[in-house]
């Protein structure tokens, strides 16, 4: 199986050596994903709009390398307050909550202080037959 590099074209990906994704055979690991808009390269200010972001840039990601919201397996929160779980938990639920996947949730503080929000995914390419 060949390895596959996935990008969303943030310059943060080669300034700091990672992928937005990469997908070895029927796995794809998602890096963890901040709130960007990356197409304005900017951050909204709410943990609400960062969380529907994040689960955008995720699923673009996902479909690129051939995978659906529907594979993911394991999932990582981190949010940077303990207040904003109960906010991102419905967002959570409108992509995740048919698929439950195994799944973290982390109160820490993240790179930059504008961001409130990072999720991290792994997929299981399944049998779509």
């Amino acid at each position: 199986m060949t390895r596959r590099l996935i990008s969303t074209g943030s310059p943060f990906e080669k300034t700091a050596g990672y992928s937005r994704a990469v997908v070895d055979g029927d796995w794809c690991f998602v890096a963890g994903t901040t709130g960007y808009d990356y197409a304005s390269m900017t951050m909204p200010e709410t943990v609400e709009a960062q969380t529907r972001n994040c689960m955008a840039t995720i699923t673009a990601a996902l479909q690129e390398g051939g995978f659906t919201l529907a594979d993911v397996v394991r999932a990582r929160y981190y949010v940077t307050d303990r207040a904003f779980v109960q906010k991102v938990f419905p967002i959570l639920g409108e992509h995740l909550g048919d698929i439950r996947p195994a799944a973290t949730m982390v109160v820490c503080e993240l790179n930059e202080p504008e961001m409130k929000i990072e999720i991290e995914v792994t997929a299981l390419r399944r049998d779509r037959g």
